[in-house]
């Protein structure tokens, strides 16, 4: 557990965890991230306590603070130890009565589950791309390439490289063996969408805003293999990806394109029932936006899309992370009904 300074606005409980499996090095480079959002949010004047998560036995830390008297910023992404926990996290906070940022369990659940996510998005008739599960190399026969081949319950472009796009029904199936070998979980098989990527980052409950969109521009890959974003590309600085992926903040789009790209961001956020933020990933492709993918704890690192979409749409890093505990503070019993008592940040851009 680790204190800093009070202030004046709702107390904060910034939850994070460190895996055993993490380097000193990684270990490190996390802490820096999390002190760096908790002294940007206590400058907006919040009181804020830094609480590592180090095992699974989340409950215990908390047992230490009062429900009635935190907001906890949730940057938990899973119980140490314990793979594809991100929704426990939330189901333990839930036991305990604390109100906390972001969606709940149900949707941090059913964003595991890639093919979920995208009959929920079919059902409520957004265009998401073709696919088809395999749980083993048996099935009908994938006519429709270039296609794409992930693994179905990772996040963060987890077994993403160039060898995921495949031109031939060969090519799928060694790489669909690879998914089920690696992961021991389905492969999912969609359509390539050959187009322009949108990282698209929203906020808000009721009304829901959309922040400047972010292009990942593929532009200097003339290889269809390349032209996507792998787990190199986010996390492995001297990889080309990383290198020569270009973000253009905000996207260059004409009005028209920019309002499509809104309606169609707004109802993915609301079809999987996203709460306070979410990030959306969509492509387009002959005039059609298509979202790739649901995100609705996304990464808020000060470098990742949501802080500089919040950036460029004039929040501060400390704003943007005051907002996010306002939005959750708006459900706690005291803070929501004695909001005019504390001197939190309105919810809208300086």
């Amino acid at each position: 557990m680790i204190e800093q300074a009070r202030g004046t606005g709702a107390p904060v409980l910034l939850l994070f965890n460190l895996e055993p499996v993490w380097t000193a090095r990684e270990r490190e480079d996390v802490i820096c991230e999390i002190f760096r959002l908790g002294e940007a949010i206590r400058e907006i004047g919040h009181p804020v306590t830094l609480l590592p998560v180090t095992d699974p036995h989340l409950a215990h830390p908390l047992a230490t603070f009062s429900p009635e008297q935190h907001i906890v910023l949730n940057w938990c992404e899973a119980l140490p130890g314990v793979p594809h926990s991100e929704a426990a996290v939330a189901e333990i906070l839930d036991s305990m009565n604390y109100v906390y940022t972001g969606s709940d369990a149900a949707v941090l659940a059913l964003s595991e589950n890639k093919w979920q996510v995208k009959k929920s998005l079919r059902r409520a008739g957004i265009p998401t791309p073709n696919w088809r599960l395999y749980r083993s190399l048996k099935g009908r026969e994938w006519r429709q390439f270039p296609a794409i081949v992930k693994a179905s319950c990772e996040h963060c472009s987890e077994g993403i490289t160039p060898e995921s796009v495949v031109m031939s029904p060969e090519d799928l199936l060694d790489r669909v063996a690879y998914v089920l070998d690696t992961y021991g979980q389905p492969a999912l098989v969609e359509d390539f969408i050959d187009g322009r990527e949108f990282h698209v980052s929203l906020w808000g409950n009721g009304h829901i805003e959309m922040l400047p969109p972010v292009e990942m521009d593929f532009s200097a890959f003339a290889e269809v293999h390349d032209r996507l974003c792998t787990y190199d590309a986010k996390f492995v600085p001297d990889s080309k990806h990383y290198r020569e992926i270009r973000t253009l903040l905000p996207a260059p789009l004409d009005e028209e394109a920019y309002q499509k790209l809104h309606t169609i961001a707004v109802a993915a956020f609301r079809a999987i029932g996203c709460r306070d933020y979410a990030r959306i990933d969509i492509r387009l492709r002959d005039g059609q936006f298509h979202v790739l993918d649901v995100n609705p704890n996304a990464d808020i690192s000060a470098d990742a899309s949501l802080a500089c979409a919040a950036e460029m749409g004039g929040y501060s890093y400390g704003q943007m992370g005051s907002r996010l505990v306002n939005l959750a503070a708006q459900r706690h019993p005291l803070f929501g009904a004695t909001e005019s008592s504390y001197h939190s940040l309105p919810l809208t851009g300086s």
